[in-house]
């Protein structure tokens, strides 16, 4: 196997930057370090190509960032796990904030091409749309630099999909819970994106498999603010009325959870006895609450490491996977009882 970038930055113990950087030639690298990179180089017969070369020069150095909301808590962490691994590795990031709108996601992304970026990330699955007509714009850009997807799927060439399989994720959650004795489960949601989408069919498959039927009014959609447990309780309140046909409540985040557990405290009743509650996204906000939050931990450091480990051998002009999958974790708290 041919000897890469990555490589020669592992064993010379400093970043694929500074081999960049040494590689062509930069006044900004000790002269020790230089000169254990260039041994480490000579040792194992490193040949760089003209694209790891381009690396330094010809290059921005910068990697845009491209986010539909960077207040949601998934997001923002993300956000911030990339660019500090961006940074360490001597990259800038230009952060755009695009709202839903598809029009505007557009403009953002050709804003962000023009200012020569060497990649862009695009976090979450809300950039990827259901026709090929509506993801025309990420083929277009994927024409120009790398596009990386965090947390979402695509097939079409230089465009790499980092993931959890939010469909096995949830499924395992409700199975948890029926297994738990708990088949009546609330599914409560706020997103048709890919991973929205993958999420509710995880649950709805779970519940198949254990011949429980799929029932619509036990499959409740959040369409108000996102950011306010209030407005969620308050949703639940309007919508339910006090019923309560179900023993658990299986939420597509840890927030929508949250409103859930308010709206269940405010009936009177226990958590878990009464009603078993898991979110997802293993957020900070699961030990912000009482009791803390059963949720399914979505490996977002993971996905974010994988990711800027895959851009860097992809600006290299080495070959990575197209897709890489990662499985989610159940973290178990005091509101279940498994």
């Amino acid at each position: 196997m041919a000897v890469t970038i990555y490589d020669i930055s592992q064993k010379a113990g400093v970043s694929t930057a500074t081999v960049s950087r040494v590689l062509n030639g930069s006044g900004n690298v000790t002269p020790a370090t230089r000169q254990k990179v260039l041994e480490i180089i000579e040792q194992y017969g490193y040949i760089p190509n003209p694209f790891a070369r381009g690396m330094g020069l010809g290059s921005s150095r910068t990697i845009g960032i491209l986010c539909a909301d960077s207040s949601d808590l998934y997001t923002a962490k993300a956000i911030y796990l990339l660019e500090q691994e961006l940074r360490a590795e001597g990259y800038e990031a230009l952060l755009c904030c695009t709202g839903p709108n598809q029009d505007v996601r557009k403009n953002y992304l050709n804003l962000v091409l023009s200012k020569k970026v060497d990649s862009i990330i695009l976090v979450g699955s809300h950039f990827i749309a259901s026709t090929e007509l509506e993801n025309e714009y990420i083929k277009e850009a994927a024409s120009q630099v790398p596009i990386m997807l965090l947390n979402a799927s695509y097939d079409h060439p230089n465009v790499y999909s980092i993931l959890c399989d939010d469909h096995i994720s949830m499924h395992d959650a409700a199975l948890s819970l029926i297994c738990s004795g708990i088949p009546d489960i609330l599914y409560l949601y706020n997103s048709n994106s890919y991973s929205g989408l993958k999420k509710l069919k995880g649950f709805q498959t779970a519940l198949q498999e254990n011949n429980i039927p799929v029932l619509l009014q036990n499959l409740l959609y959040y369409d108000g603010p996102s950011g306010s447990v209030e407005e969620i309780t308050a949703y639940l309140d309007k919508t339910l009325g006090g019923r309560i046909n179900f023993h658990g409540i299986l939420a597509s985040d840890d927030l929508l959870a949250i409103g859930g557990m308010k709206y269940i405290q405010s009936l009177g009743l226990d958590i878990p006895e009464d009603v078993s509650i898991v979110g997802y996204n293993n957020s900070m906000l699961t030990a912000c609450c009482s009791p803390t939050l059963t949720s399914v931990d979505n490996c977002l450091e993971a996905l974010s490491h994988q990711l800027i480990h895959t851009l860097l051998h992809v600006l290299a002009g080495e070959e990575m996977p197209k897709k890489t999958i990662f499985s989610g974790k159940l973290i178990q708290r005091n509101t279940t009882r498994f």
